[in-house]
């Protein structure tokens, strides 16, 4: 009996063990496909061109710009960016700047690129450049660099004016400001020649307001002898290029010469020209003559250097009815 029954359990246990391989069978039909395991992939990062990308070019600085403006004491003055003043340096020669790099750290140069901007009352005759060790190009204003002064803060400061007697403002006209009068001289107009008859010297070349005018004969044709303490004495007679001549002067005789500062004397017969400071009025003549070197000119272009007297005329003798 046992037997029998070890026998039918048996059975039953192959029929279970049949019934579970074949549910696991169709599970297994009735499952999805496994997705494969994805391909290992790179870690090293791609190569990427490295192309050298140009950096933006700093722009360059806004171009000079001069104009004119008016100080209360010095008159009217150069000014340049937002108004700052400018200034020269008397120790500076024409069209050379002597500021080395510790001058130019306090006293920066106005540069250029070629083309500065000019205001109204700047004379464009007058602007020129000169170079710096480094190439750079400093605007010159009648062949003298221009500078601003690092202790000026705000438009209308001059507090670089007169520093170490060799600093000062600039006026239109390209001269240095060497004082703080209120009576700055204004930008001189352009020179005048017109001729004027003396009572004893006939006619002769006078400048601006009629005063009289003079050669030196110790100058040389188109070259001034005349140094600083002469012209102070003998101020020459300037021009901006293009004087106004009066009727009886001879345009083919006017010409100019330069002097030591830069600025041009007018020339006659290449001759250059002067005022005496001791003539007051027009019409005086007292520098004629002077040291024998100074004399007024002719309209031909010649100096008078003496009047020959005129002579008295006898009185008429009567004889025999007949005068002689």
């Amino acid at each position: 009996m046992s037997s029998i029954l070890f026998h039918k359990n048996n059975n039953n246990l192959a029929k279970l063990a049949s019934v579970s391989i074949l549910g696991v069978l169709v599970l297994s039909a009735c499952a999805p496909a496994a997705t494969p395991a994805p391909a290992p992939v790179e870690t090293t990062a791609p190569q990427v061109a490295t192309a050298t990308v140009a950096q933006p070019v700093a722009s360059l600085p806004a171009e000079a710009s001069i104009n004119v403006a008016t100080d209360a004491k010095l008159g009217k003055i150069l000014v340049g960016d937002k108004g700052m003043t400018l200034y020269m340096f008397t120790i500076d020669d024409p069209g050379q700047s002597n500021c080395d790099a510790e001058c130019l750290a306090k006293w920066p140069p106005l540069l250029t690129q070629g083309n500065p901007t000019l205001g109204e009352g700047v004379e464009a005759a007058l602007i020129g450049t000169a170079s710096l060790p480094d190439g750079s190009k400093i605007v010159t204003y009648n062949k003298m660099p221009l500078y601003y002064w690092v202790k000026d803060t705000k438009p209308g400061d001059t507090t670089g004016q007169g520093v170490g007697e060799v600093w000062y403002v600039v006026s239109p006209d390209g001269k240095v400001v060497d004082s703080d009068a209120s009576s700055a001289a204004p930008a001189a107009a352009e020179a005048t020649i017109s001729v004027a008859t003396d009572a004893k010297l006939g006619k002769i070349l006078v400048g601006d307001k009629g005063m009289t005018l003079y050669m030196f004969t110790k100058d040389g044709p188109d070259q001034s002898n005349c140094n600083a303490e002469c012209l102070a004495k003998w101020p020459p007679l300037l021009t901006q290029g293009n004087p106004t001549l009066g009727e009886g002067v001879d345009a083919s005789l006017v010409g100019t010469a330069s002097l030591p500062d830069g600025s041009k004397i007018v020339t006659y017969n290449k001759m250059p020209l002067y005022y005496w400071v001791k003539d007051t009025k027009p019409g005086d003549t007292t520098g004629q003559g002077v040291g024998e070197v100074w004399y007024v000119v002719s309209p031909l272009g010649k100096v008078v250097q003496f009047v020959a007297p005129v002579p008295t005329p006898k009185p008429a003798k009567e004889k025999g009815g007949y005068t002689y």
